[in-house]
């Protein structure tokens, strides 16, 4: 068929139309992202208080598990937190009579947990200044999550939590922990914007189109990083500017 010559200005609005359509729908996104923020020393100081209570139930546990004592636990818990990024991913694959569950429940003791808790700087003001949805993404497990939102006075800024428990026991940064989390919520990971204070899980979330934000104060620029900002409460004031 021939294409008139009154058919082609037609095309060309057709295609500036799209253009313009895709540069709003990009800016709509930009406005009202998914926030996914990481929990552990991101929007509390875990090593503090958490991290050492956690540590500590973790090397028990698996001393009573497998007959061992605290120090060969405690190396054990290591080793397989550094080969596979968790350490109950270790157990799982090589302990397989350890319940996951069960693992979970006695390492995070919620009352020793939540007695005291150090919330980064700005937390509250900083998440109520954001736009947007914002899920709670972890690698503790989901009682973990809930217990520590409430206890920082943060539960209400977040729609949902997904913890470790949620995704199949698989952890950040595995690629598949990520999209367990997008299919769960179906999101779309270039609307989602990714705030961790862990590089390995940012490059992941990079990977899948995930725009990030380090939790760094040392941070001098990586290529899986969008904003770099030194303390949580300038999150809000970056992403105001940009």
């Amino acid at each position: 068929m021939n294409i008139t010559s009154t058919d082609k200005p037609r095309r060309r609005r057709t295609r500036y139309w799209r253009t313009r359509h895709a540069q709003t729908g990009a800016q709509h996104a930009l406005r009202q992202p998914v926030w996914l923020f990481d929990l552990d020393n991101t929007l509390h100081n875990a090593s503090r208080h958490a991290f050492p209570v956690i540590d500590a139930a973790m090397a028990a546990h698996v001393a009573q598990a497998l007959g061992l004592d605290a120090a060969a636990a405690k190396a054990l818990c290591m080793d397989y937190w550094d080969r596979y990024g968790a350490t109950l991913s270790g157990l799982i694959r090589h302990h397989p009579h350890i319940r996951p569950q069960d693992f979970l429940h006695a390492t995070h003791p919620l009352a020793e947990l939540t007695a005291h808790v150090y919330p980064m700087r700005g937390l509250q003001r900083t998440l109520a200044r954001l736009p947007g949805r914002k899920i709670l993404f972890t690698n503790g497990p989901h009682h973990y999550g809930a217990a520590l939102a409430e206890a920082l006075g943060i539960a209400r800024y977040f729609e949902a939590i997904h913890g470790i428990d949620d995704g199949g026991y698989i952890p950040k940064p595995q690629t598949q922990a990520f999209l367990r989390l997008l299919k769960r919520f179906r999101l779309n990971p270039r609307r989602c914007v990714m705030v961790e204070d862990s590089l390995a899980n940012l490059e992941t979330a990079r990977k899948l189109g995930m725009r990030t934000v380090w939790l760094r104060p040392g941070w001098h620029g990586h290529g899986a990083v969008d904003v770099g900002v030194r303390e949580l409460k300038g999150v809000a004031t970056v992403w105001r500017n940009r």
